[in-house]
C-alpha cells in the first residue's frame, strides 16, 4: 500500500468531490425527470456552444459513448422536452446540428448557478499563479482518464 502523504490526500479530496459532484448532477436529473446521460448531452452541448462548434448527433453520441439509435433516441427526449432542437449547421448547411434551446441553460442555471457561482467565488480568492496551477492539475487529471480509456495518444487541449 502506497503511503499517504499529501499529494494522496488531494487526489482522495478531488475524488471526494468527483462523488458529490456526481450526486449533485443525478439529482438535477432525477428532479427533472432526466437520465443522467440527457444531462451529459446537455453539458456537452452547453460546452460545444461555448466554444462555438457545432456538434451532429452523431459527434455527440461520440463524445457520450453511445451509439446511432441510443444517440436518436437521447436527442428525440430531449427534443421532446424541448431542451435541444435539430437544425441546419451555419458552416455545412447539409448537416444537421445539436442546440441547446434557452430553456436548458436556464433550467441549469436554476439548479447548478448557486454552486457554479461559489466556486468562482473561490477561485477569485486565489491569485493568477494559484489559479494557473489548479488549471494545470485539473487539466492533467482529465487528460489521465482519457489517456487511460482511448490511450496515451488521444488526448484533450
Amino acid at each position: 500500500m502506497q503511503e499517504q502523504g499529501p499529494e494522496l490526500e488531494i487526489v482522495h479530496l478531488l475524488r471526494a468531490t468527483t462523488v458529490e459532484l456526481g450526486l449533485h448532477s443525478a439529482r438535477f436529473a432525477n428532479r427533472n425527470g432526466m437520465h443522467p446521460t440527457d444531462v451529459r448531452a446537455l453539458i456537452a452541448l452547453m460546452d460545444a456552444s461555448r466554444s462555438d462548434e457545432e456538434l451532429t448527433a452523431g459527434r455527440l453520441g461520440a463524445a457520450l459513448g453511445l451509439n446511432s439509435a441510443g444517440t436518436t433516441a437521447l436527442v428525440d427526449r430531449l427534443e421532446r422536452a424541448g431542451l435541444v432542437r435539430r437544425v441546419r449547421g451555419a458552416r455545412d448547411r447539409r448537416q444537421v446540428v445539436v442546440q441547446v434551446e434557452e430553456r436548458a441553460v436556464e433550467l441549469g442555471w436554476s439548479f447548478f448557478g448557486p454552486l457554479i457561482g461559489r466556486a468562482v467565488e473561490l477561485l477569485r480568492e486565489c491569485d493568477e499563479g494559484e489559479r494557473a496551477a489548479i488549471r494545470r492539475f485539473l487539466s492533467g487529471v482529465r487528460d489521465a482518464a482519457v489517456e487511460q480509456e482511448q490511450g496515451p495518444a488521444t488526448t484533450r487541449e
